[in-house]
């Protein structure tokens, strides 16, 4: 699988926090510390697999003393149980082992299944033999040679027969092989495993055995297993469908380190379900901190249903609140249930009576799992009105589970994640910027005025996106109203809608770019990565390739500039450049434009170009560059004049280096903490050596373009100010509108044009064209994940920068 962003890592700015891996709603959890490692620039969290779906194969034994002193049998085995209503095929599928807490991949240790097992059935795989002979298993199913440990171990069901190189500890699991693992087992010490804890910690003579013959599934191995005497069962025995009494021999449960869940309260002979009350209220279980005082007690509690998700692709649980808060305002009246549409199903408005056990999941207070839900009538809840930005020393705990509805206008201020997890964010009081793009930015204020938004789904890359009819919402859309479900997880406090949200297109897309004047229009486009080599960085098919060069010839022709500066071009000599001015030629017209010929590329993958049109500009001399090892991706130079003659200005097209952390950034090339990130240092040596270029060159009417990595306060950019140049953004668009990349959330100008004092009296105006910060990633080229309907041949999310565009009037020359 393909990283998602098609940005190579050295032109980020920084890591992209990828923050679910495999989704909230799996419920499989990393055991205690999630390990996270760093990766081309892009933090990647140890994440759990998706849980099990109500019919799907499941592990229902695991046994590894076989053949060891006091065994009852003399291999080792794993049993394997259908708790759902078809038949499964085993065919492609695997087992595959790792120790508890080792440093081997799961692939390492590998048996591969086939058949198939109908419902109610049971699959029993034979592993290897110890060497104290003793009991014989019945008669296998499948015949293997893995090795388990007789204490602790983790053993997965994969759907698939390659082997997973992780373990989920040392080597954490990535969401394309979790998404592999139909069923996980850690048990005894196992450092990863399914839910809250490990399954107990087993003997020569104890198996891991799974509650209700095999039907139980509550995503928590803790919950799910106890430590039994061995019963090994395979496609002979009777079938025991889930629903229907449990299979003979059952396991008898013996001692472990860790006991089963407490018992849930039952109704008594001849007692209807309703009439056993409430032992908990909701407040008592949410407490006034961040975790419950009752973490790991099974409690009973009632409420109304706020929020209903059930479905195994949504968080397979509902949340209820309580009707009678109490009247300590620290305490949060409202819990989620782990439980899906198969154990119990709500709707909204019902009275509930819950029992289960009380958890902390990923942050989240929640009962998982639930061993009892009753719908004992109905009732309503209002949603409790709040409006952002949160006090200074207040958080959204008090809320947690809580049905909540914002009264005011909410800006959509990111949607990074809209495609891959639905998830929008919004803030109050217009979008978010980054702090060292201008003056008065409150990190700290901007924090509590936003509020991310989730679709209430475990789906990742899901076919239908939410936020896209009757118009794919842009940064800067506005909804008012918003109600939903607070929650928490991953870190942070979020939203789940409970009622439909509807953006207003309050920052309206714009055909063309705002008029800047004058009789020579330059302007400065970062093509993310035009190439013409398939399966680099650019587009992986011909298809994929044809749908990138639409778009961005579809901005080439809207933004009819005179000279364009491109970065991100493939460095492949003229082939990647002509390419494109062949494409763009073949819309407006043969021979409107025509390419430079970089004279020191670099050796970099890419490298910057510029492409002009001959009828209106004429190059004086030749073009120029640098060798000076300063620059990764040497600028290229330019100068310039109207056709006829008239007054000359110099193009400088840069692409500065990008603020992605690596091993090579030490001294003072590292992150110094101050919000500019890593090779600030060596971004400064580069505007230097710019402001060097114009001097030695003597370079006339000097106009700096390009992608420079820095936003409008940094150091790269005082140093060109400070050196005699003036940024034209700041002089002509609008504050608001003065940005053109979307990095965390937060809206800045990465990319910049600088003219030298007696140019500037030469500018008639400047803009960006918000034609991609503004839209999201999903609909670009990219066939993988992009819903094929949302793709136009037009400009907008041609690429991650927006274009600008700079009107110049010189005199003389024709006009």
């Amino acid at each position: 699988m393909r990283a998602l962003s098609r940005a190579c890592p050295d032109d980020h700015p920084g890591g992209r926090d990828t923050r679910r891996g495999a989704r909230r709603g799996a419920r499989a959890g990393v055991a205690l510390a999630a390990a996270a490692f760093l990766a081309a620039g892009v933090t990647v969290v140890s994440t759990a697999p998706a849980s099990a779906e109500p019919g799907d194969v499941v592990i229902s034994q695991v046994y590894g003393g076989g053949g060891n002193s006091g065994a009852p049998y003399t291999n080792d085995y794993v049993e394997l149980f259908n708790r759902g209503t078809a038949t499964i095929s085993l065919d492609g599928w695997s087992l595959q082992y790792a120790s508890a807490a080792g440093t081997g991949p799961f692939g390492s240790q590998k048996q591969d299944l086939s058949g198939s097992l109908a419902p109610g059935r049971y699959h029993l795989v034979q592993l290897s033999a110890g060497s104290t002979p003793s009991g014989a298993l019945p008669a296998p199913d499948t015949v293997g040679g893995l090795s388990l440990s007789a204490t602790a171990g983790k053993v997965a069901l994969v759907r698939s027969t390659t082997g997973l190189a992780c373990n989920g500890g040392s080597s954490p699991c990535a969401p394309e092989q979790t998404a592999q693992i139909a069923d996980l087992v850690g048990y005894g010490t196992a450092n990863y495993f399914e839910g809250t804890a490990a399954a107990p910690g087993l003997s020569n003579s104890t198996a891991a055995v799974r509650a209700g013959g095999g039907c139980a599934d509550t995503d928590d191995n803790a919950a799910d297993f106890a430590a039994g005497t061995p019963a090994p069962r395979n496609t002979a025995t009777s079938p025991a469908p889930c629903g229907a009494a449990s299979p003979s021999p059952q396991a008898s449960p013996s001692a472990s380190p860790s006991a089963p869940p407490s018992p849930s309260p039952s109704p008594s002979s001849g007692t209807a379900p309703c009439e056993v009350p409430a032992d908990r209220q909701i407040a008592e279980v949410q407490g006034s901190g961040d975790a419950s005082p009752l973490v790991g007690r099974t409690v009973r509690v009632e409420g109304v249903v706020t929020g209903g998700f059930q479905a195994t692709n949504q968080l397979s649980g509902f949340y209820f609140q309580d009707p009678t808060p109490d009247a300590d305002p620290a305490t949060s009246d409202g819990l989620f249930a782990f439980a899906r549409a198969s154990f119990k199903d709500v709707k909204v408005g019902d009275r509930v009576l819950v029992t289960g056990r009380v958890t902390e999941f990923n942050g989240l207070t929640e009962l998982s799992p639930v061993t009892a839900v009753d719908v004992c009538g109905t009732g309503t809840i209002k949603p409790k009105a709040y409006d952002l930005p949160r006090a200074g020393d207040a958080t959204f705990e008090p809320y947690e589970n809580v049905l909540v509805t914002f009264p005011e206008p909410l800006t959509v201020t990111d949607h990074y994640n809209l495609g891959r997890y639905g998830e929008v964010t919004v803030s109050a009081g217009g979008r978010l910027f980054q702090p060292t793009d201008r003056p008065g930015v409150n990190p700290a204020l901007d924090a509590r005025r936003s509020l991310l938004i989730d679709d209430g789904s475990s789906a990742e890359n899901p076919a239908t996106i939410p936020y896209t009819a009757p118009q794919v919402v842009r940064l800067g859309d506005t909804a008012v109203g918003v109600t939903g479900v607070l929650t928490y997880g991953f870190g942070q406090y979020l939203l789940e809608p409970t009622k439909q949200i509807a953006f207003l297109r309050t920052n309206p897309r714009l055909p063309v770019p705002l008029p800047v004047g004058g009789n020579v229009r330059v302007a400065s486009l970062n093509t993310l990565n035009w190439f013409t080599t398939l399966g680099s960085r650019g587009a992986d098919t011909a298809e994929e390739q044809q749908r990138q060069l639409k778009k961005i010839v579809a901005t080439l022709k809207g933004l009819n500039a005179d000279v364009v500066g491109l970065m991100e071009v493939e460095n492949n000599g003229q082939t990647a450049v002509k390419a494109l001015v062949d494409a763009l030629n073949a819309e407006v017209g043969a021979g409107t434009y025509a390419a430079l010929t970089h004279p020191y590329p670099g050796s970099d993958a890419i490298h910057v170009a510029a492409i002009y049109k001959p009828a209106k500009l004429t190059p004086v001399g030749e073009t120029r560059s640098s060798t000076d090892p300063v620059f990764r991706r040497p600028p290229l130079i330019q100068t310039f004049r109207r056709a006829g003659g008239g007054q000359p200005f110099t193009l400088l097209v840069n692409h500065f280096k990008s603020k992605g952390c690596d091993e090579e950034a030490t001294g003072g090339d590292a992150d110094q903490g101050d919000g500019q990130s890593c090779y600030n240092a060596e971004r400064v040596r580069q505007a230097k050596a710019v402001l060097g270029l114009i001097d030695s060159m003597d370079l006339p009417n000097p106009l700096v373009i390009g992608d420079l990595n820095a936003y409008g306060e940094e150091d790269p950019i005082h140093t060109l100010e400070n050196g005699g140049l003036s940024s034209l953004s700041k002089r002509f668009v609008p504050a608001a509108q003065r940005y053109s990349y979307l990095f965390n959330g937060l809206s800045g100008e990465l990319d910049h044009a600088m003219a030298g004092k007696q140019l500037v009296k030469r500018v008639t105006g400047a803009t960006i064209w918000h034609v991609n910060a503004d839209e999201p990633r999903i609909l670009d080229y990219n066939l993988e994940f992009n819903p094929p309907s949302l793709y136009r041949p037009d400009a907008f999310r041609s690429s991650d920068h927006d274009p600008l565009l700079i009107g110049l009037d010189l005199p003389g020359g024709k006009h």
